[in-house]
């Protein structure tokens, strides 16, 4: 059994939308989790092997200047493989991420064990009420802290973590006689919307 609060919660920042067009991860952040508490993070540039266009420079703030000396994708990946051993993984809009973390596992011949679980799937179930389940937006709608800064791979992961620290928490309300695990967290990701007042009652 694995508690929701013992997590890696991630984010990549790379050169577009999907290593099957042949897009890269150009920055990684995560920070780790041990009963709640930050214990660690993670960020590392990584030098993508081709350039990042302009609307990718202004968008994250990192330019091809800042990427021509960073390390390659197998030294930060290999970091990164003992970073997260032992650990699940958490991400906003963890599809993306999975996909650009599994696809520069592949290509350095590493693998991880851990499950994925997303924030961005569990806010479309409780917390049907925001305006939209943008990162930037549930920070704002459920009043996190944060410093201002979006788009960069270890704030955006500590965001993430913070919004994340608050959905375990809204849930430990909803079933406060449950503990709260990665398990259950999945199921109710995967649940239509509306049978999850349903599976709050039948939990219980």
């Amino acid at each position: 059994m694995t508690l929701a609060n013992n997590v890696v919660v991630l984010d990549f920042e790379t050169t577009g939308l999907s290593p099957d067009m042949g897009d890269r991860a150009i920055e990684i952040g995560a920070v780790k989790l041990v009963d709640g508490q930050v214990v660690d993070s993670f960020q590392a540039l990584i030098n993508p092997g081709q350039r990042v266009n302009s609307f990718i420079e202004q968008y994250t703030g990192i330019s091809n200047q800042m990427l021509k000396d960073a390390p390659r994708s197998n030294v930060v990946m290999g970091q990164f493989t003992e970073f997260i051993a032992g650990f699940n993984l958490v991400a906003h809009n963890a599809s993306f991420d999975k996909k650009f973390l599994d696809a520069e596992f592949s290509a350095n011949k590493l693998s991880y064990s851990g499950q994925f679980a997303c924030s961005l799937l569990l806010s479309r179930r409780i917390s049907q009420e925001a305006p939209n389940h943008k990162l930037g937006t549930l920070i704002q709608h459920h009043q996190l802290a944060n410093d201002g800064v979006f788009h960069r791979a270890l704030a955006d992961a500590t965001m993430t973590a913070n919004l994340w620290l608050h959905q375990v928490s809204l849930l430990q309300q909803r079933l406060p006689t449950q503990q709260i695990t990665l398990d259950i967290i999945n199921k109710i990701s995967r649940l239509p919307k509306a049978k999850i007042a349903n599976f709050f009652q039948t939990i219980k």
